[in-house]
């Protein structure tokens, strides 16, 4: 795990001025959903800002131009469907019926515990009925540390999901992939660091929750925690958000540049906005087209095109992206 225990940079250089070239997309072949802010859970490192008490979630309208964007484009390989929980908010399983129908992987991006809250004891059967990819949040294999995150019990619901889903075959069947996610803890100081190296950490993971639980699952994601939403908050309260910025700035990696998330997807929000990635999304830094003018999916649609932004928007907390080894939603990138 890399550390640093004091920097002593007076400012943080604008993103763009770290790049040889503008931030450009490549062929767009992921389409993130964010499909509201409700959720069962408040965790503290989230940046969505979403809980029991937030309301936003998508409506009909949008959730039609979604489906008809889904049919329209075949270059769409992957439709990411995330929250808040996104199993709680409007259209979540239209939107797995209608990818699914047209052949796309659908990745939900699944708190675990939502599956114990009245209504939703169906959803691993459905999961598994539909081959989505299950993309579950875990920021440690220690109970404390999961509950601190995210709330008293959670660890232990966490566990009893991921041993309903073992069941169904999830982990074991090539087609019915489950993948976790490791956080940092936030800091409380400047000894910051970044994740831990993500193949060894996956092993570490594999054999502690095999040995105790008896589960299986496919892949470990370790993703930075990015100065935004509730991270952000937590930063700024102790005077430690720009030092925070600094921090990952020394660690920027170019090589990371190449594999951004944001190259190859859009990142759509409840209300039909587009962004190029989901952190902009919570910045309200939204895509921009040729004309400098914000998409929405009712323009992609109308255009027949995907392909209508000029230059990725960035800003400093593009530096947890490029971090060491990079982060991304599928992980570390190098």
């Amino acid at each position: 795990m890399q550390t640093q225990s004091k920097v002593t940079l007076s400012t943080v250089t604008p993103f763009k001025n770290k790049l040889n070239y503008p931030l450009t997309k490549k062929g767009i072949s992921v389409l993130q959903i964010n499909l509201g802010k409700r959720c069962n859970l408040a965790c503290t490192h989230c940046h969505v800002e979403a809980g029991p008490k937030r309301t936003e979630e998508l409506s009909p309208e949008v959730c039609e131009q979604l489906i008809s964007l889904i049919h329209k484009f075949p270059e769409i390989k992957i439709v990411d469907l995330t929250g808040g929980a996104p199993e709680m908010n409007y259209g979540f399983k239209p939107l797995v019926e209608a990818a699914r129908a047209n052949g796309k992987q659908v990745i939900v991006r699944s708190n675990l515990t939502i599956y114990f809250e009245d209504g939703f004891a169906d959803l691993p059967e459905y999961f598994a009925q539909h081959q989505i990819r299950v993309v579950a949040s875990l920021p440690c294999y220690l109970a404390d540390n999961v509950d601190k995150m995210r709330g008293a019990g959670v660890f232990d619901s966490s566990v009893k999901a991921l041993q309903w889903l073992n069941q169904l075959g999830y982990g074991k069947e090539p087609n019915l992939i489950l993948d976790l996610v490791f956080n940092p803890q936030l800091p409380t100081d400047e000894k910051f660091s970044l994740a831990p190296e993500q193949t060894n950490l996956e092993r570490d993971y594999k054999m502690f929750l095999q040995e105790h639980f008896n589960i299986v699952f496919s892949n470990l994601f370790t993703i930075t925690n990015l100065p935004v939403g509730r991270t952000k908050m937590h930063l700024e309260r102790r005077k430690l958000y720009t030092s925070y910025l600094q921090f990952l700035e020394s660690y920027f990696n170019p090589d990371t540049v190449e594999h951004l998330m944001c190259r190859d997807e859009l990142s759509i929000d409840y209300l039909g906005n587009v962004y190029d990635c989901d952190f902009n999304q919570m910045m309200n830094l939204p895509a921009k087209n040729r004309n400098g003018e914000s998409l929405t999916v009712s323009k992609l649609l109308e255009a027949d095109s995907l392909d209508l932004i000029s230059e990725i928007q960035t800003a400093a907390y593009c530096y947890g992206c490029t971090a060491g080894c990079g982060s991304s939603c599928g992980g570390a990138l190098l």
